[in-house]
């Protein structure tokens, strides 16, 4: 467990060294890097290999909240990012349902989408639906259990009451069997994201993730304690990529500048934060929280920066992690196998984006 001022303080978060690639210091303001105009980025050739896609439409997780590989794309559009990889790109936000997502892109209505990380993917896949996922940003889980300061051990919480969105995260099951809590013992309501029913003694412990509903309670100076899967050796995932594998097979150099456009974008977002949320701020409708979002953004880059496998360049995803996850939903009955994973992962596209370490830009 850790404590919610000490396990989210929001300090100077790591830069992300890409060199050669996002934004630097003397760039303008606006991002209007000089020579990102349509194609500065690609030859003539690749970038009629991209324009011959069509418009790439991209699916967002969760509307256009501040998250990674929300933030990220957002800010490759509206750096002109795309454009230098003649690369026109429709950018619409998700509802959250991750079953919605998976089957857009498989059915082709979108090309690209976010999904909330591995698990997720496994489990579309092992209900038919035929995408594949291509990057992976974060390498721990994303979901946590708050409690009240006064309890010290999960198991304080049999007979109590648990908050959870409609269904209780498997890697915040597992947590609690880990901790040899009885589950049978818990009893669980759906609540909604105002997560002030926790410090009105309303429930006793509410599901949550780690770049939302903490931060809220921070920012109204409560004092609440985190439960971390990742602290009971749970395996997890933050923001998968998917794709159309028609998609991919005929388009490949496109998914390919996506992702490089992407991660730039990351890049920079991680030293232009506030520019990243007013953009993502002007595609939102009104009420959007530019303050939350920036802590939004800054803690799951955080998280996403310091779970990067050392050896690994950011977005790359490997077979082995997938399976882990695979292997764990088997094991909680989330999934009867795990799925052909040699045709679900894509190991080579994001690291052939990179050079010596360095994501390579403008492209050869």
């Amino acid at each position: 467990m850790n404590r919610l001022r000490t396990a989210l303080a929001l300090g100077a978060t790591s830069a992300l060294l890409l060199a050669g690639c996002g934004g630097s210091d003397d760039e303008p303001a606006g991002g209007s890097t000089p020579g990102e105009s349509r194609g500065a980025a690609v030859s003539a050739e690749r970038c009629a290999q991209n324009e011959a896609a069509g418009t790439i439409t991209y699916v967002t997780g969760y509307q256009f909240q501040a998250s990674a590989s929300i933030l990220d794309p957002i800010a490759a559009q509206a750096l002109g990012y795309f454009d230098a990889l003649c690369l026109d790109v429709e950018i619409q936000p998700g509802t959250g349902e991750t079953a919605q997502n998976a089957q857009l892109v498989a059915a082709g209505t979108a090309q690209i989408s976010s999904i909330a990380g591995n698990g997720d993917v496994l489990v579309n896949v092992a209900n038919g639906v035929d995408v594949q996922a291509v990057a992976m940003f974060g390498h721990v889980p994303v979901a946590t259990l708050m409690t009240g300061p006064d309890v010290t051990d999960l198991k304080q919480l049999q007979g109590t009451t648990l908050g959870q969105k409609g269904a209780l995260p498997v890697t915040i099951e597992a947590m609690l069997r880990a901790a040899g809590v009885d589950l049978s013992t818990i009893t669980q309501v759906t609540v909604g994201y105002d997560p002030t029913v926790l410090v009105r003694g309303q429930v006793q412990s509410l599901t949550g993730y780690k770049s939302n509903e903490p931060l809220t309670l921070e920012a109204m100076g409560e004092d609440v304690t985190l439960w971390n899967p990742e602290d009971y050796e749970v395996p997890g995932s933050i923001a998968t990529t998917i794709v159309n594998p028609r998609f991919l097979t005929e388009h490949r150099t496109a998914v390919e500048d996506f992702l490089r456009a992407q991660l730039r974008a990351y890049a920079y977002c991680q030293d232009h934060t506030d520019e990243c949320v007013a953009d993502a701020a002007e595609l939102s409708q009104a009420g959007y929280d530019s303050e939350h979002n920036a802590q939004v953004w800054r803690t799951e880059s955080q998280l996403v920066d310091e779970s990067l496998p050392a050896g690994q360049v950011l977005g790359q995803i490997e077979e082995a992690a997938v399976r882990t996850e695979g292997d764990f939903l088997v094991q909680m009955g989330q999934i009867p196998a795990v799925p052909d994973l040699s045709r679900l992962v894509v190991p080579d596209l994001v690291p052939s984006l990179y050079a010596d370490g360095s994501l390579v830009w403008p492209v050869p």
